[in-house]
C-alpha cells in the first residue's frame, strides 16, 4: 500500500477520511498562504491546494499528497473564518435567510505527477434571529470555520436547503476525491 498524506491539519478532513477507511497519516502543510495571487475564487482554492501539497511532498518523496482549501463566497466576497466572536456574528447575519457557495479545492501529488480540481456547493440558511445567533457564537464553534459555521456541528441547524456534495461543506469532496485517487493506484471502496 502507497504512502498516503492530509497535508491539512483540519480535523473535519481527518474525519473525512477515516470515516471511508483510508490508511493515511497526517502533515500539516506550513506553506504561506498569503503568497497567492488569484483572479477568482476558485483559482485561489485550487492553487491553495497545489501549494500546500506540494510542500509536503516535497519532503516525502514517493508518498501520495492530498491538499485541500475551502472558502464560503456571499455575493462575490470571500468569507473567511471570524476574526473575532463580533465578526461572527456579522458573518451570520450576512448569511442568515440567504444563499452561499462553498468552494473546495483539491490536489492530489505523487512525484511529479498531480491533479487538481475543486467542487462548489449551495447552502442556504434559514433566517436566524438575533438570539440565536450570538447563542451559536457564544459555543466558541464559528470561530475556526471558514463562513462562521459547521455544517456537520451545530451549525447544521441554520441549513434550510443543500444543493451539491454535504462532503464538499464539511471541507473534502470525498466522492470527487476518491476518483483522482483511483488515478494513482488507490481505491477506497476497493480497500474494504
Amino acid at each position: 500500500m502507497k504512502k498516503i498524506i492530509l497535508a491539512s491539519k483540519s480535523p473535519r478532513r481527518k474525519k473525512i477520511l477515516e470515516q471511508v477507511g483510508l490508511n493515511f497519516e497526517v502533515a500539516a502543510s506550513d506553506f504561506d498562504e498569503s503568497q497567492i495571487e488569484f483572479e477568482t475564487p476558485q483559482e485561489m482554492v485550487e492553487k491553495l491546494s497545489f501549494e500546500k501539497a506540494k510542500v509536503i511532498a516535497q519532503r516525502n518523496p514517493g508518498a501520495i499528497i492530498i491538499g485541500a482549501d475551502t472558502v464560503v463566497i456571499f455575493r462575490k466576497e470571500i468569507i473567511g473564518k471570524p476574526k473575532s466572536k463580533a465578526d461572527a456574528v456579522r458573518i451570520l447575519k450576512l448569511l442568515s435567510g440567504n444563499t452561499h457557495e462553498i468552494i473546495t479545492g483539491f490536489t492530489v501529488i505523487e512525484d511529479k505527477k498531480s491533479i487538481t480540481k475543486h467542487i462548489t456547493s449551495k447552502i442556504k440558511f434559514k433566517k436566524l434571529n438575533e438570539d440565536e445567533i450570538k447563542a451559536y457564537v457564544a459555543t466558541g464553534e464559528p470561530m475556526d470555520k471558514a463562513g462562521g459555521y459547521g455544517i456537520q456541528e451545530r451549525g447544521g441547524l441554520f441549513m434550510e436547503n443543500i444543493t451539491g456534495d454535504y462532503f464538499n461543506v464539511v471541507g473534502l469532496p470525498i466522492s470527487a476525491l476518491a476518483e483522482v485517487l483511483k488515478e494513482f493506484g488507490v481505491d477506497i471502496a476497493g480497500n474494504w
